[in-house]
């Protein structure tokens, strides 16, 4: 998360908390494709009068639905009462399910390039970006069908393609396996996924659970109910995530 300065603003502006995606990691280090979004919200936020309480940015694809940042944004607009904004809806998902079990989560989402726009609008949208997405991957898929017929080799099966490497083929196996382990933490956690860093840094150092808890209170955090931590609450949310 981008830590906002706003955090506690204006009780009677719309709280918004932005996301951010982009597709590769150097996009990610370069910020190709980042200051196009956050301008396109900033200037959503001015025009509507809101105030962007916390910003979340990812580095993924959009057809994986496991992103652990829009997992933990999600989580603080459910317990801030706060509306979801992208800068377009191709940078949320591509994929109608996806989107359809988002808005059956009950966050509120608005995207800057149709910010007017209703759920049934939003469906529409998405079932047009997917269709189109669908489109590309046929083609790529039809391209790379005739190389094979032409004998040309691709992927893993290129001769000689793990000579060298069986280490990091079993690195991948490993690393799928720990992935596995992650994504179950994740879901056991997701009401608090946007908390956890900053919990599990307080109590490596030696934090108490009544020291966090009042860490939490004094940056003005609620529960999922939308009440003060406790001791008790935050150690039922770190028993939870392992920590």
């Amino acid at each position: 998360m981008i830590p906002s300065s706003q955090r506690m603003g204006d009780a009677m502006s719309k709280k918004l908390v932005a996301y951010i995606r982009v597709s590769t990691d150097k996009q990610g280090v370069s910020g190709l494709g980042l200051e196009g979004q956050q301008a396109a919200i900033d200037a959503y936020a001015r025009q509507s009068g809101g105030i962007a309480i916390a910003t979340f940015m990812e580095v993924e694809s959009g057809k994986l639905s496991d992103r652990p940042e829009l997992a933990k944004a999600l989580a603080h607009c459910r317990r801030a009462k706060a509306t979801l904004i992208v800068a377009k809806l191709d940078r949320l998902s591509r994929n109608v399910a996806f989107l359809s079990r988002m808005m059956e989560a009950g966050v509120e989402f608005v995207c800057c390039d149709n910010p007017s726009a209703n759920r049934l609008t939003i469906q529409i949208l998405a079932a047009v970006a997917e269709n189109e997405a669908k489109a590309i991957s046929d083609r790529t898929k039809a391209a790379l069908a005739a190389a094979k017929r032409r004998g040309v080799p691709l992927g893993s099966s290129r001769p000689g393609h793990w000579e060298g490497r069986e280490d990091r083929r079993l690195e991948g196996a490993k690393n799928g396996a720990k992935a596995s382990l992650a994504v179950r933490a994740r879901a056991a956690t997701e009401a608090y996924a946007d908390l956890m860093p900053l919990v599990t840094e307080l109590r490596t150092g030696g934090a108490s659970f009544a020291a966090i808890a009042e860490r939490l209170n004094g940056e003005g955090y609620t529960t999922s109910r939308g009440k003060p931590f406790t001791s008790m609450t935050v150690h039922r949310i770190i028993g939870r995530a392992g920590v």
